[in-house]
């Protein structure tokens, strides 16, 4: 087991910075300093901890160009959508410093003669984050901010190949002038983070990664007694019973799926279509994925993809394909590890996957179309609730109605009818089964770590 966190530039192959993991004694002296600092945090009002937050916000903000750079660098996502994630997670941020005092009201459940009763909303105690590389700052920030907000501190443990972002959002906090223990990055070992779990000080586990990782750390805080959210992984469907342009939405699919190279939870994995469009559909999207050319995820360009984010994760991607071929499924386009520099993959498209293979039941985390035929309504919503994972999904149809008629039966967390489901603060995030527990974002994330109170006012 690796004894420290690299950053690895996956463009390149090469190392950009190693750092050693947190020691023990390290470890119990950020938990000292967090909870001494959770003492001072929560006694400070809504306003006093909305106005540090504030100056978190901005500077994610003022500092997008030089995040953006560090992340894409780091772990492979194009400059432009790195530099976007930055300047979104200060809007999460923000939301939350804007929004506080309406989300953190007191609820009055009883107010006559005999008394009144409200139900008051406090923080927890100290926090364990466990976040992945896929979306350094994003992922940081729909967690911490609404658990700063509420008065909760946090203790970061970031993805061991992204060090670096790592450091730079602790850097914001410093700057901003979040007080000591309120924030602490630490480069622990998983050993280290069961430990915290398990340690009566902390309050509760917040996990974005594998279900693996999910099971891991949700039976640890389960046997701890502990509170914990756990977003995983996803096979989402994209169902397409009808449409009056099939070349367009190949082209649409493709987009979404591509983005950040197709390392989203939530990105549209199998795209199920109706046998009546299905072979323009797949004409269209073998076309558009064959034009696709490795890049410089630095650079701005159309038609090109970039790395994936680690040599593990793109030979990982390749076995997986070449099982699913193995095991029957026919490889279209693609899914071979280019001989250059870096961890490119080319952009593939499957088709004809048997029931219970690889191809069929796995995640695939990049750069894959997974293309599946139907004949029916019943046959889509059969296949498209086939799966461990219940994360997102999408539906489309021209017909009045019909899109919304199936998306009612669809098993997810999240469900877009003729489109993809939105993407903004306010909009809670986070699946069923095998995809996790717990929503992050909007009304629902302040609500995951925290003491619903009870308090009575007798007359």
């Amino acid at each position: 087991m690796s004894q420290s966190y690299v950053g690895i530039n996956p463009a390149t192959g090469q190392v950009n910075n190693e750092y050693p993991h947190t020691t023990d004694a390290e470890i119990s002296a950020a938990l000292e300093t967090a909870v001494k600092g959770y003492k001072e945090w929560r006694a400070k009002s809504i306003k006093e901890r909305g106005e540090i937050l504030a100056k978190v916000a901005d500077l994610f903000v003022e500092r997008r160009r030089e995040l953006g750079e560090i992340a894409t660098k780091e772990m492979g996502k194009p400059f432009g959508e790195a530099r976007g994630e930055a300047a979104f997670s200060g809007e999460i941020i923000r939301y939350y410093v804007e929004n506080a005092e309406e989300l953190l009201a007191d609820e009055v459940i009883k107010d006559d003669e005999d008394g009144k009763a409200v139900i008051q909303k406090r923080p927890l105690g100290p926090l364990v984050g466990v976040m992945p590389w896929n979306y350094p700052y994003y992922q940081v920030a729909r967690f911490a901010g609404p658990n700063l907000m509420l008065g909760n501190v946090v203790l970061l443990k970031h993805a061991e190949s992204t060090p670096d972002s790592a450091l730079a959002i602790q850097k914001i906090m410093d700057d901003a002038g979040v007080p000591e223990g309120v924030y602490q990055n630490i480069f622990a070992s998983h050993e280290q983070i069961a430990s915290l779990i398990e340690n009566p000080q902390v309050a509760g586990v917040s996990l974005t990664g594998s279900e693996r990782a999910g099971r891991e750390v949700g039976a640890t805080a389960g046997k701890a007694l502990k509170k914990s959210v756990l977003e995983l992984g996803g096979n989402d469907p994209y169902v397409i019973l009808s449409s009056e342009d099939p070349r367009q939405a190949a082209r649409d699919a493709i987009a979404i799926r591509f983005e950040n190279t197709g390392q989203a939870c939530n990105s549209n994995k199998r795209l199920i279509i109706m046998e009546d469009i299905y072979d323009e559909f797949l004409d269209e999207l073998i076309k558009e994925t064959e034009k696709l050319q490795p890049h410089d995820p630095m650079e701005k360009g159309e038609n090109v993809f970039g790395p994936l984010s680690s040599e593990k994760a793109a030979d990982r991607l390749v076995e997986q394909l070449e099982k699913a071929v193995s095991e029957g499924a026919t490889l279209r386009v693609g899914g071979t590890r280019l001989d250059r520099p870096g961890f490119y993959v080319q952009p593939a498209v499957l088709t004809d996957i048997p029931k219970d293979t690889t191809g069929y039941k796995e995640e695939l985390f990049g750069p894959v179309l997974s293309v599946y035929k139907v004949s029916s309504d019943e046959e889509a919503l059969e296949l498209a609730n086939d799966t461990a994972y219940g994360l997102g999904s999408a539906v489309f149809a021209v017909e009045e109605g019909r899109a919304e008629r199936f998306a009612d039966g669809i098993e997810a967390g999240m469900v877009g009818v003729n489109g993809p489901t939105f993407e903004d603060v306010d909009m809670p995030f986070g699946g069923v089964k095998g995809s996790g527990f717990g929503r992050e974002l909007g009304k629902l994330g302040i609500d995951e770590f925290v003491n619903k109170r009870l308090m009575c006012f007798n007359k």
